[in-house]
């Protein structure tokens, strides 16, 4: 389609068609050229002209601030999006001035690189840098996503295990009943459910011994049986708010942040710093697997897909297997 086709200010761009003049903002056409509802559109943008405008700057800032605006953000999980405002905290500190039209591949690999020492923080920044320079692309900023591509950086990764018995038991002893240290363990343990999902837990949602879990990631609805050592918990618990688990000043719930900051002074204190909170998940699933549940059963308690369950129990199943197949040698070489 040539430009001449195209009425005033209207330009085909490599992923659609934008309205692009001085002083106004870029604004992407929803709808097919030439189509009722393009004209209607396009008739739309200039109505607005006796409005006053703002021109956008044209820096990470500007563009941090629509994304944040955008579905693509306000859709994300509660919890990937604090993780992924620290990232755009620190891209606005870094380069907030400067204009991302111009970011090349180079430039985004040297990013991911000054932070190789903390491959994990430069690994996540890169995913984040990825999706915001789509946006950057969708708002007709730029013709191509410059991080699209990109590798992260190998690590060694260390596979996550559940807690030792001896460490767990470590744990309650230095965390008495009705602290919150506690508590946030034995809920973690004893539903077999991430911590975000704990954290969101109310008082209401016990009912008939058990709590109601509606997980945040998988909108599984979860019906879980208390065990004894968490009703303990919870008898010595304050019910001062809405939620089981809140901050202390008790007028909301715990944060992540704040939680991570507890259970990490614990972990610290009693030697487990290689086992972390989201290790009681695997506590869970391989104390059920432990008791002969079968992965359908275990599934019913933690609401982990079939593949999960397998890879949440891997070591314990095979050490299960071992045992079983090593006694049977042994009964054949006796016999």
């Amino acid at each position: 389609m040539a430009k001449r086709e195209l009425p005033k200010h209207v330009y085909r761009q490599r992923n659609g068609i934008y309205f692009q003049r001085r002083g106004w903002p870029s604004q992407k056409f929803q709808n097919e050229f030439g189509t009722a509802e393009f004209w209607r559109e396009y008739a739309g943008i200039l109505s607005q002209k006796d409005r006053p405008r703002r021109v956008i700057r044209r820096n990470f800032g500007a563009l941090i601030d629509d994304y944040r605006k955008s579905p693509r953000y306000r859709n994300l999980k509660p919890r990937t999006g604090l993780d992924y405002d620290k990232h755009l905290d620190f891209f606005r500190e870094i380069m907030g001035e400067a204009n991302p039209a111009k970011m090349q591949r180079k430039d985004v690999i040297q990013l991911r690189d000054a932070n190789a020492n903390k491959a994990y923080f430069a690994n996540y920044s890169l995913r984040v840098l990825r999706v915001l320079m789509e946006h950057c692309v969708d708002l007709g900023w730029r013709d191509s996503n410059p991080a699209r591509g990109v590798p992260e950086l190998k690590t060694m990764k260390k596979e996550r295990e559940p807690w030792p018995r001896e460490l767990l038991d470590a744990y309650r002893e230095a965390c008495p009943l009705g602290s919150r240290e506690r508590l946030v363990m034995e809920l973690c343990v004893g539903t077999g459910q991430r911590i975000s999902d704990v954290l969101n837990m109310r008082w209401s949602n016990i009912e008939d011994g058990a709590v109601w879990v509606r997980q945040s990631k998988t909108s599984k609805e979860l019906w879980v049986p208390i065990l004894p050592e968490l009703q303990s918990a919870l008898d010595a618990a304050s019910r001062h708010s809405v939620f089981i688990l809140t901050n202390e000043r008790g007028s909301n719930r715990w944060s992540y942040r704040g939680a991570s900051a507890a259970v990490r002074a614990v972990r610290d204190r009693i030697g487990a710093l290689d086992y972390d909170i989201h290790s009681w998940r695997y506590n869970a699933a391989c104390e059920l697997l432990e008791a002969g549940c079968s992965d359908d059963l275990i599934a019913s308690v933690t609401g982990q897909s079939p593949a999960m369950v397998q890879h949440y129990t891997r070591k314990v199943r095979q050490r299960i297997r071992a045992v079983t197949a090593q006694k049977m040698r042994g009964e054949k070489n006796r016999s």
